[in-house]
């Protein structure tokens, strides 16, 4: 048997969509509309769209994570690393010992007397002559009479002496040592001036005001001596007072 027809729905007319009507040019008037063209609502204008700026993100402080984050731990800051007192201690540049610094005293001080001699004592032979004849001249007279050792004689020969030990210690020690570190002496023992900061050579300045400490006390005979050793009892750098002055320390090597 065949199948029974499926049964078909009619289909019904579509309502067509209304078209505008523009108003023709030249003046003329615009055909009347149709009844579904009045029915209809009045198209609704579209808006552009608002211009859409990009959203920003809302500032936040963000503490550093202890390693679990993103961002890298915030490290204290600290002092730095490469003290220069920290290596000499350990042995970088270790304080020179009272013997080397004796042996190296004791060359330089040959170079700079041996200069001075040569000059001084011709002129302390001839201001002992100037003076014990101003003596036998007042007693001669017999009269009451001070002798002044320093005169017009004996004070440029004074001058000359202590201006000729000035630059010998100038040329033997506070050059050399601002320009090397070192002397005559303090090369032939293995020593050698540094600053106490830098680790390096001082600066002319500092090699200056050490050696002048230096002769100053020199001067003082007991001063002097009390100087010389003190670099024994000092710790940790083993300075003496001309080393204080010039922030300086003999140190080996």
């Amino acid at each position: 048997m065949a199948p029974p027809p499926t049964p078909t729905t009619p289909e019904l007319p579509q309502p067509r969509p209304a078209q505008p009507q523009l108003a023709p040019q030249g003046g003329h008037a615009a055909p009347p509309l149709t009844p579904a063209a009045r029915t209809a609502p009045p198209p609704t204008p579209q808006q552009p769209p608002a211009a859409q700026l990009p959203e920003r993100p809302a500032a936040r402080a963000e503490l550093p994570q202890g390693g679990g984050g993103s961002e890298p731990p915030v490290v204290p800051w600290r002092p730095p690393s490469g003290d220069p007192f920290l290596s000499a201690a350990q042995g970088t540049a270790p304080p020179a010992g009272l013997g080397r610094r004796l042996g190296a005293r004791f060359v330089d001080a040959l170079l700079v007397g041996g200069v001075l001699a040569a000059v001084a004592v011709p002129l302390v032979s001839k201001s002992v002559d100037h003076v014990q004849d101003k003596i036998d001249a007042a007693e001669e007279s017999g009269k009451t009479v001070t002798v002044w050792l320093i005169d017009g004689t004996t004070g440029p020969y004074l001058a000359l002496v202590l201006g000729l030990f000035l630059v010998l210690g100038l040329v033997v020690e506070a050059l050399p040592t601002a320009k090397w570190g070192r002397t005559p002496g303090k090369r032939l023992f293995g020593v050698r001036v540094l600053d106490i900061e830098s680790q390096d050579p001082p600066a002319t300045g500092s090699a200056l005001r050490r050696w002048l400490t230096y002769a100053v006390f020199l001067l003082l005979p007991f001063i002097g001596l009390l100087n010389v050793v003190w670099c024994a009892f000092d710790k940790p750098w083993r300075q003496c007072w001309h080393d204080k002055a010039g922030r300086t320390y003999v140190a080996r090597g």
